[in-house]
């Protein structure tokens, strides 16, 4: 009986629904969670299925957080900066500006003490958060006219979200954030004159360069970290072994998006430079990285005051990032450094 009882629960089969931000056939957002979902099937022999719904059906593209949150869905993709609104220290678990390039804050993540804050963060809201890709470095956007000073971004309609669009706002910018199927023609229509999305393996679908010929370089999103959340209860659900198997699939499904972002991103950006000559890659002025970094240090400043979690969150990532970032520099960035002119 024993023995019996043991192999039907083997095979008890447990589905998830699992809502996205992203619409239907979204690029590498998209691809990420099918991707999951499908190892997560595979390595349980079909014990765990994850239905998923893009934006087009649930309809709430940025209300990922509350359909989890309320058991409406048991998963969700997403980005934590989404929810700031509502979880303000979320913003922190997605990027930082002037903060940490990708495997610097996977390494955070995962050695660094991470996951053991954003559990902090989610925890009270009976929710768990899980890495979920990251895109590497975002470009700092298409803008119609170019920037050559401070002054330029005074009154200036741009789409930017999270932290940055906080300290964009500090420097004069009308900030808002579209859902990512209205961005093109909000910019097209002068909605909006500015748009951050991602970088070049997003954007050139996206067909920003066609309206706007000036693309710059980032500061905001030195490694922009998405997120699969989950339902406390519908985690407890799951046997242990599924568990596992459904942890290992974020983890390599997040690890796949950041390979596959800086491969498409390379690619596309080929595309560009080939069929769009008019496209201009630009750098801020430094005029306009000094006054965004001191507004970015005046935000965490007022960010931190009075919110000990935050502060201990702020602390942890610079404490981290004083640290690796001295490896950075002596790896990666002297070898770039080194053969520049080649």
């Amino acid at each position: 009986m024993l023995g019996l009882s043991a192999a039907s629960h083997a095979k008890e089969t447990h589905t998830l629904r699992l809502a996205q931000t992203w619409g239907p056939n979204s690029p590498i957002l998209g691809e990420t969670v099918e991707h999951m979902a499908d190892m997560a099937e595979k390595m349980s022999d079909g014990r765990l299925r994850i239905r998923i719904d893009a934006a087009n059906k649930h309809k709430a593209p940025f209300g990922i957080f509350d359909m989890v949150r309320n058991g409406q869905y048991d998963m969700g993709h997403t980005a934590s900066y989404y929810y700031k609104g509502s979880i303000p220290n979320a913003m922190f678990f997605t990027t930082v500006p002037f903060g940490m390039i990708a495997p610097e804050q996977y390494a955070w993540f995962y050695h660094g003490g991470g996951m053991e804050l954003m559990q902090q963060v989610y925890e009270p809201f009976g929710l768990l958060s899980f890495p979920g890709g990251n895109t590497g470095n975002q470009m700092g956007g298409w803008f119609r006219e170019e920037i050559n000073g401070v002054e330029d971004l005074d009154g200036l309609k741009m789409r930017t979200p999270g932290f940055a669009g906080e300290v964009m706002a500090e420097l004069g910018v009308a900030v808002t954030n579209i859902p990512p199927g209205e961005l093109y023609t909000a910019l097209e229509r002068g909605t909006i004159d500015a748009v951050e999305w991602v970088g070049p393996a997003l954007d050139f679908n996206m067909g920003f360069h066609q309206i706007a010929n000036y693309y710059y370089s980032g500061w905001q999103e030195p490694g922009a970290e998405v997120q699969f959340l989950i339902n406390q209860n519908a985690w407890d659900k799951l046997p242990a072994d599924l568990q596992e198997i459904l942890r290992v699939a974020m983890r390599t499904a997040a690890y796949d998006m950041y390979i596959q972002s800086t491969h498409a991103s390379g690619v596309a950006w080929s595309r560009m430079k080939d069929d769009y000559p008019d496209v201009t890659h630009r750098t801020f002025p430094a005029d306009v990285i000094e006054a965004l970094r001191a507004a970015t240090e005046k935000r965490l400043k007022e960010v931190a005051e009075g919110d000990p979690l935050a502060q201990q969150i702020i602390a942890s990532q610079r404490r981290y990032l004083e640290q690796v970032r001295q490896w950075t520099n002596i790896s990666d960035k002297s070898y770039l450094d080194s053969v520049a002119g080649e």
